[in-house]
């Protein structure tokens, strides 16, 4: 089974909000029987939760540079910063500049994806971790897949993960709210960027940031500041870099919990003494472990159901995220 799609080639997203959000992924995840044993390694979370809410684009690079399936496994050996991929039963198959120059095409005509989801442990598509052999057949150390590589380092704001880490419930929540920031920021660009959009891109993102770190926010803020005086498109490449990389950061409890505590200074004039209190200790429970970040986050969106600012309803941090994934259940 051919583990591409007839045409992989995805344009840069266009404005429209209801335009799917297109993710890479290895084949085999999806159920795609291209493995060298001509098996597959479907992803239950991967093939019938995330393909709900993205348009998934598969790729297995080994079936896409003629290997075929069945086929003789290959394996990383050599130095583990620049491994070669070669067969394990035949080191004179060596398959490393036929994946890496597939991986370098995957990376123009993928330039519209907003997220790839690799197989872990892949010669070909391990994002990290990968085993590296010496000549006699024993481990030095690991590396990246060389596919995997060649994606990453044509497009290093591309969210990316493996499979295996999407079982973690942080990573998970991580990843997927890289995927629908980067997806937002392609749009922007692909309007053409302006520093008056630039500016509410920023503004827009303030409080997610701030769960990524306050001195990352202010950073970007300084950033948003030479709009105007700058040329824009080299300032949003700039920002752009640098906003994808800030959100790579883990919003920690501790900081879900400044968040939440800023978001509520916003109620203080509305919300009577016994509200106030209910918020206050919901916030706390989270804080200490004893309820997950939806229950004081769903409390906060009654209130501002009620209470509508205008502040707080440009902001995403509440409501970025479909409900569905109930990524918030777990962290």
């Amino acid at each position: 089974m051919s583990a591409t799609v007839t045409d992989t080639s995805v344009a840069p997203p266009p404005a429209d909000e209801d335009t799917p959000i297109r993710v890479g992924v290895s084949a085999c995840l999806l159920g795609q029987e291209v493995r060298f044993d001509s098996g597959h390694k479907r992803d239950r979370f991967v093939s019938d939760v995330l393909s709900q809410y993205f348009e998934m684009i598969p790729v297995c690079p080994e079936v896409a540079i003629g290997l075929g399936t069945p086929r003789p496994p290959i394996r990383l050996v050599g130095e583990p910063a620049h491994p070669r991929a070669v067969g394990t039963r035949d080191a004179a198959n060596d398959v490393t500049d036929a994946l890496a120059e597939y991986g370098r095409t995957m990376a123009r005509e993928l330039a519209g994806i907003s997220g790839y989801i690799l197989k872990s442990k892949s010669p070909s598509c391990g994002m990290e971790r990968v085993k590296v052999y010496n000549d006699a057949g024993n481990p030095v150390g690991s590396g990246t897949g060389i596919y995997a590589a060649e994606i990453m380092a044509d497009n290093p704001m591309l969210p990316v993960e493996e499979e295996g880490r999407l079982n973690d419930p942080v990573l998970r929540e991580n990843f997927i709210e890289r995927i629908y920031a980067y997806h937002r920021w392609q749009r922007m660009m692909a309007e053409g960027v302006s520093a008056e959009a630039l500016v509410d891109f920023h503004t827009r993102h303030k409080l997610i940031l701030m769960a990524h770190g306050p001195e990352r926010m202010r950073a970007l803020g300084r950033l948003v500041a030479r709009a105007g005086s700058e040329p824009v498109e080299e300032l949003a490449e700039e920002y752009g870099q640098a906003f994808m990389q800030a959100l790579r950061y883990r919003a920690t409890r501790r900081r879900h919990t400044n968040v939440m505590q800023h978001i509520m200074g916003y109620l203080k004039t509305v919300l009577d003494t016994g509200d106030k209190a209910e918020l206050v200790a919901l916030i706390e429970d989270y804080r200490q472990g004893r309820v997950p970040l939806i229950v004081p986050v769903t409390l906060l969106r009654h209130h501002f159901r009620r209470h509508p600012e205008p502040y707080i309803d440009r902001q995403l941090y509440l409501t970025w995220q479909p409900a569905g994934l109930s990524l918030w259940n777990h962290i």
